[in-house]
């Protein structure tokens, strides 16, 4: 790909993650951790491979995109807002009562197409959606974000070998491998082992990428979309709160409030990110 349109992607990542800093804000908790992890992956989605207009939300042709770990939406909420299904001052009564940006995502969030949030659901909810287009004979496509930790719920893998059988090459599955859970390290508390194996045995079409290389992302989006009768599964290494330099790696910012110093700080990581 070009490199400013790579250069233009980290951009909007860049901004992603300023966003779920404007969700967050200070003393309020919110989940750091796999949101930032993610915001990469959300970047390329939504300002580089998905067919979507804010302008027309609805429309039956578009891309559908699912965050199975709901908890992470604060990047979707950035990536909408830059978008403009809503506006950015939004982004800070997330949580709020009464206000459209909630802790999960819910349907009448503009722009969110499922309410997720219990781990394990979100990928069923894409096998729906992609079958759906398939009987539909529409050549829409359906991506879901999944967590590491969220593949040891059982639903999961149920939708991993129905969506193998009805052959939905029009489903891409994108991992966000931070390595860790809410209590501590996959490694630690659940680890199932070789992720790409196991989706290659039920017969996905898999890659394995540094999820935070731009140029990888879209590299393996772009190959996703022109593979035939099987569906996809894109393994994302990541870094857990990546960009904040107190937050890499660390579990205790699954879910955790920032303090002025915190908030200030993790600004100014942010801030330095070279694009």
């Amino acid at each position: 790909m070009d490199s400013n349109k790579i250069k233009e992607l980290k951009q909007k990542a860049k901004l992603i993650r300023e966003g779920i800093l404007d969700c967050i804000g200070v003393d309020k908790k919110g989940h750091l951790g796999g949101s930032m992890s993610s915001a990469d992956l959300v970047a390329a989605l939504y300002f580089y491979k998905m067919r979507i207009n804010p302008n027309n939300p609805l429309d039956p042709d578009r891309d559908r995109f699912i965050f199975s770990k709901g908890h992470s939406v604060l990047a979707q909420y950035a990536a909408l807002a830059e978008m403009g299904f809503f506006p950015k001052s939004e982004l800070k009564h997330t949580k709020e009562l009464g206000s459209i940006l909630q802790g999960h995502p819910e349907i009448r969030t503009p722009g969110v197409e499922a309410n997720t949030g219990s781990l394990g659901q979100g990928l069923s909810i894409g096998v729906g959606m992609a079958l759906a287009a398939k009987l539909d004979r529409k050549d829409c496509r359906v991506y879901v974000i999944v967590g590491d930790g969220e593949l040891c719920e059982g639903q999961i893998w149920e939708a991993i070998t129905c969506a193998n059988f009805y052959k939905l090459d029009n489903l891409v599955a994108i991992i966000d491998k931070n390595r860790f859970q809410a209590s501590g390290s996959i490694k630690e508390r659940y680890d199932i082992g070789n992720v790409k194996a196991r989706f290659d045995v039920y017969g996905w079409k898999t890659w394995e990428i540094d999820g935070h290389n731009m140029s990888e992302i879209v590299d393996a989006l772009d190959q996703a979309e022109l593979e035939k009768e099987s569906p996809c599964a894109i393994i994302a290494n990541t870094i857990k709160g990546k960009g904040v330099s107190f937050a890499e790696n660390n579990f205790s910012f699954h879910n955790n409030s920032l303090t002025k110093e915190q908030y200030e700080q993790a600004r100014k990581d942010i801030a330095c990110i070279v694009v």
